[in-house]
């Protein structure tokens, strides 16, 4: 049994940083609603505007086209509507996600039925480009609003945004890119992406929970029916006093994340590539899924031969490792992962799915203390307590 419980879950949700945590308390303890007109509104506006800066130098984007929400649910859900405006044509839109989008896509747009089209995957978990054209054409009446994850929360696979972009472009489309299992991970830049408006959420970087964003590439594209109508606040795209702490945290978090970036990226790619190794010495059989596609560097998602994941998750949880079996919005459930059927996986073998996610304090003595342990739990077949007693 471990000592000390071993994190390996953050594309769940990802530590706060200290960083974050001490910005969250200055913002708590200056207080200020940032609509007021006093001194102590004043400052909170200012404050705000200074995290609103740090997200738009994250993406590359401008402070101006940064709008807060609670995350990226409430974000995607806003965005993927048909009554959305770019300034251009006014030909309706026809919606069209990938299949491995998370449920926030898949579910949470607001098209009907009728004008929204799932997006086909390869073996790999990425998209066919050839297919998604022939798909817009199959459509000449329609605009393509694509909503395109630049990596999978689940098997980390890196999809085409920019060559995806630019056929977007070519049909006169509007492409919606939830970065949110990448940011921090590999570069998410608007412009190098192509994407008209990046997705983003806090706690998947090192802030708090309940606070994310989207950053459009042009101020024209808008949203006239908000989800949440109030004051006016984030220039009518979502009502409610803004939480001023969270955005603060979000803003740490992003410029902790910015600041190491590139050494942080190749540190997480050693763990990665160690981490499968000794996978692979586990088990020779092992199925790491999207190996032959491009992947995030921090994320391992994989199956073994023997326990449903449940059963290894708790036998793990038990002595002292955090896993998940899949995104923390499903994992919960009975239903084999939507991300693995949809790449052509077996029930069976999506049944026994792991997923393995390293973060900014993850180290290398965290992935080799879960090898051990994954080793003692895979050596006992009997009642998982036996694990504890090795």
């Amino acid at each position: 049994m471990t000592t000390a419980r071993i994190y390996l879950d953050h594309n769940a949700t990802s530590p706060v940083r200290p960083e974050a945590a001490r910005a969250v308390a200055r913002a708590l303890i200056r207080g200020g609603n940032p609509s007021s007109v006093h001194a102590e509104g004043r400052k909170a506006q200012a404050g705000l505007e200074e995290s609103r800066e740090a997200i738009a130098e994250f993406v590359g984007g401008l402070a101006r086209n940064v709008t807060f929400t609670s995350g990226a649910t409430e974000s995607l859900n806003l965005l993927l509507t048909p009554s959305l405006k770019d300034g251009a044509d006014e030909r309706p839109w026809r919606l069209f996600m990938s299949a491995t989008e998370h449920p926030a896509v898949l579910r949470g747009h607001r098209f009907p039925a009728e004008s929204a089209e799932i997006l086909l995957v390869g073996a790999n978990g990425v998209i066919d480009l050839d297919k998604m054209a022939s798909a817009f054409a199959a459509h000449p009446g329609t605009r393509p609003l694509v909503a395109l994850q630049l990596a999978n929360n689940e098997t980390g696979v890196l999809q085409p945004v920019p060559a995806a972009a630019e056929i977007v472009k070519q049909h006169g489309g509007i492409l919606v890119c939830d970065a949110v299992p990448a940011a921090g991970r590999v570069p998410v830049e608007l412009s190098a992406l192509g994407a008209d408006v990046v997705v983003l959420s806090g706690h998947k970087l090192g802030a708090p929970a309940g606070i994310g964003a989207f950053v459009r590439a042009k101020e024209a594209l808008h949203v006239p029916d908000p989800l949440i109508r109030g004051g006016g606040q984030e220039k009518g795209l979502r009502g409610g006093t803004e939480n001023i702490s969270g955005a603060a945290g979000f803003a740490a978090a992003s410029k902790a994340a910015q600041s190491r970036f590139e050494e942080e990226t190749t540190r997480l790619q050693n763990l990665r590539d160690r981490l499968e190794d000794g996978l692979r010495a586990i088990d020779a059989e092992v199925v790491i899924f999207g190996s032959g596609a491009e992947r995030l560097p921090n994320t391992v998602c994989f199956a073994f031969s023997g326990a449903a994941s449940q059963t290894a998750l708790i036998a793990l949880d038990l002595a002292g490792v955090a896993v998940s079996a899949g995104s923390a919005c499903s994992s919960g459930k009975s239903k084999p992962s939507h991300v693995l059927e949809a790449m052509g996986v077996s029930d069976d073998i999506a049944r026994r799915m792991l997923r393995a996610s390293m973060g900014w304090n993850t180290t290398e003595k965290h992935v080799e203390t879960f090898l051990e342990v994954l080793t003692r739990v895979r050596a006992n077949s009997a009642p998982v307590g036996k694990v504890l007693a090795a």
